[in-house]
């Protein structure tokens, strides 16, 4: 408070009234537009370098609010924007041609992302991006942003859905190769069942809306992945298998890691059985009790399949606040193939 004589006279008077008044515009101003005094309040920027697919979707507007409810999320592929952008994401199947295609500079505080949905055995060219990333976002569960190809979320209302089944086993394969190891168990398995093959290996290919009706008429799914890797869980089990309305029989990561991402119950695994040919009369002998057993999870839960591109980009906001800052991966190669 200022001293009783100097506060009577005339010209403090005025000083203080100043810069009241000048105090109140201030604030007002920043409560009528908060966004011109706090970055933090400011939607967060993903500069996308180039897309993950060949088909670029529209991302104009706030496609994060509008299609998933992620707000103060900015998702952008103009690369004029580079300065202000937090987020720099660079899918690897984009990286191919090498490092003269990326940005020359980076701006403070600003963090890239190495984005690949691949597993190790079908990714090329790690050694040559040591030292460049500071986030990974894959199908790993232990990556920075972490992006299943799907996921089950709870339903309490789901009932039992079983279609109509004709056949025994399909395998919708479409890269088949005699060296891997989903071709050499089919090999072994088919001498004791009959599988039904569809897709472009046995020029059978389906259309996008034929897959699951096709697929859900077989009582199991070859639900084979391409390599074996941690977490490497793609759309064959998720899409072509539970979603459908089948039993997957699936070939990929152990028993324990399936296992973390969908009930013990759901699935038969290859490595279950001493033999292909105890699967094989397993499957052949099993009565529609036990069949109808494998569908419980469908009391508690639907499937989510994660298909679009901008959902699994916008995710990156939902996580931001929580990753790590200042660390860069010194050797993406070695992480990735651990």
């Amino acid at each position: 408070p200022l001293p009783r004589l100097l506060w009577g006279r005339p010209g403090v008077k005025v000083v203080v009234t100043a810069a009241v008044f000048v105090t109140a515009l201030w604030n007002l101003r920043c409560f009528s537009n908060p966004f011109e005094v706090s970055k933090h309040n400011e939607p967060l920027v993903v500069l996308v370098w180039e897309w993950p697919s060949k088909q670029v979707p529209s991302i104009s507007g706030d496609v994060c609010s509008e299609l998933y409810g992620i707000m103060g999320c900015w998702l952008t592929m103009e690369r004029g924007l580079l300065s202000r952008a937090d987020v720099v994401v660079f899918p690897h199947t984009r990286l191919q041609s090498g490092r003269d295609r990326l940005p020359k500079e980076r701006p403070p505080r600003q963090n890239w992302v190495w984005v690949s949905l691949e597993s190790p055995s079908n990714t090329k060219g790690l050694a040559g991006w040591n030292q460049t990333f500071n986030w990974v976002m894959t199908y790993r569960q232990d990556s920075d942003i972490f992006i299943p190809y799907g996921k089950l979320v709870p339903n309490q209302s789901a009932t039992l859905n079983i279609p109509m089944k004709t056949n025994l086993v399909s395998w919708v394969i479409s890269n088949y190769h005699r060296t891997q190891k989903r071709a050499q168990v089919y090999k072994n398995l088919s001498r004791y069942l009959h599988v039904n093959i569809y897709g472009k290996a046995n020029n059978k290919p389906l259309c996008k809306d034929c897959l699951l009706p096709t697929t859900s008429k077989s009582k199991f799914y070859l639900a084979f992945e391409n390599s074996v890797h941690q977490d490497y869980i793609t759309e064959k089990l998720w899409r072509n298998s539970l979603m459908a309305g089948t039993v997957p029989v699936v070939l990929g990561p152990p028993r324990a890691n399936y296992e973390k991402f969908i009930p013990a119950d759901s699935f038969i695994h290859v490595d279950d059985f001493g033999s292909l040919a105890e699967l094989a009369t397993f499957l052949k002998t099993m009565n529609s009790s036990r069949y109808q057993q494998f569908f419980a999870w469908q009391k508690r839960y639907s499937v989510k399949l994660y298909a679009d591109w901008r959902e699994r980009i916008c995710t990156i906001c939902t996580v931001y606040s929580s990753l790590p800052r200042g660390h860069v991966y010194a050797d993406l190669k070695s992480w990735f193939n651990t």
